[in-house]
């Protein structure tokens, strides 16, 4: 929609005026896209980031064509600049107001890829160490992560990480239920999964300076909560980010009871009826 047509939350009944679509543009109403991983085999359990049901307010998804695991993260993985430019811009063009996606590998492209859209792109839910740092300083922070041997500095810093002596990274790579994600298994039993990443939070919050856990992987969120049951931390994770992003984007108007008791500055006594109140004392 262009600058004639309201950015946000129209309420029932509103008028909007005169309203355009862009060329091309064939649906409407997605607040947040997101790219994920086209060629993947596992269950998107609730809570993963591309189970719609996660979401109290509509996504839109989109794959980045031709793409697996490999080519995005490990040993041989690919410059993919291109496919994830092209996805993202398929939403952007479809309407969605900011895109994030369902790895935290998609990092590698937040510094390219940004800059080049027109809407809030938050590719890795690593972008939050930032302003974990600010909320929470002095603490480390424990990063789970979907694999550590491919979480490499390129990652970090075009996620605005350049210093790296506050994380301490915990792998999943090498885990018998959580690997069944990175190696295209089909299956695995969830609440071994769950063990597997509680145990790893208790183990790094056994270092008494870890105040807080972050959780790389678009896979962990189902389990987040179960995770600050055991160690009693805050909990940052794609959901977080997600939510963030259409916190900023999806504003809605505030509603309830009108004030009727207010204090007059004009008036010496604390706290004066208002026109209001004092025709309902009258009656």
């Amino acid at each position: 929609m262009n600058a004639t047509s309201p950015y946000g939350y129209l309420a029932p009944g509103q008028p909007i005026g005169k309203v355009s679509m862009a060329p091309g543009q064939n649906i409407a109403g997605y607040h947040v896209g997101i790219i994920y991983i086209e060629d993947v085999w596992y269950p998107m359990v609730p809570g993963n980031v591309v189970n719609a049901s996660t979401w109290e307010f509509p996504v839109l998804l989109q794959p980045v064509r031709g793409i697996d695991i490999p080519a995005l993260f490990g040993p041989e993985h690919k410059d993919l600049s291109k496919p994830v430019l092209e996805a993202c811009r398929e939403l952007e063009q479809r309407g969605v107001r900011a895109i994030s996606s369902a790895c935290g590998f998609f990092g590698r492209y937040q510094a390219k890829i940004a800059p080049k859209l027109g809407v809030p792109a938050a590719l890795s839910s690593l972008v939050q160490i930032p302003w974990i740092r600010t909320v929470l300083p002095g603490r480390k922070i424990a990063v789970l992560t979907a694999d550590s041997d491919s979480l490499d500095p390129e990652i970090l810093e075009a996620c605005g990480v350049t210093d790296t002596s506050d994380l301490v990274f915990c792998g999943f790579q090498y885990e018998p239920q959580f690997s069944a994600i990175n190696q295209h298994r089909g299956s695995f039993d969830n609440n071994q999964v769950e063990h597997e990443l509680v145990s790893a939070a208790e183990e790094a919050c056994r270092d008494p300076e870890v105040g807080v856990i972050l959780l790389e992987c678009s896979d962990m969120p189902p389990y987040a909560a179960a995770i600050q049951a055991a160690v009693g931390v805050p909990v940052f994770d794609f959901t977080t980010l997600i939510r963030w992003l259409n916190g900023a984007v999806a504003q809605r108007p505030y509603g309830g009871c009108r004030l009727l008791y207010t204090s007059d500055p004009a008036d010496e006594r604390p706290g004066s009826l208002s026109v209001g109140a004092a025709a309902l004392q009258k009656k």
